[in-house]
């Protein structure tokens, strides 16, 4: 994962509890996130949740960390960016 110079934007709760409801489940995911400039897919069980910083992460089974806004989507549905 690149290192992210903007500011960060929190999910909508919706998407955040998806998130959430994958990780209790241990449901087996596809992720379309920004990685920099690039869009990048990856596949995996989300492990965790967690805050640093200032801004919310997820880690898969991969050990990929996510940074929260920057998904796109997740098992095909989109992740909407606005706080709860």
């Amino acid at each position: 994962m690149k290192i992210i110079e903007t500011p960060y934007q929190s999910l909508a709760c919706p998407s955040y509890d998806q998130l959430e409801a994958l990780a209790t489940r241990r449901t087996q995911c596809t992720l379309t996130y920004r990685d920099g400039l690039e869009i990048k897919n990856t596949a995996g069980i989300i492990i965790d949740l967690f805050s640093k910083s200032g801004a919310e992460y997820l880690k898969l089974d991969t050990l990929l960390v996510i940074r929260l806004d920057q998904l796109i989507d997740v098992n095909g549905i989109p992740m909407q960016s606005k706080s709860c």
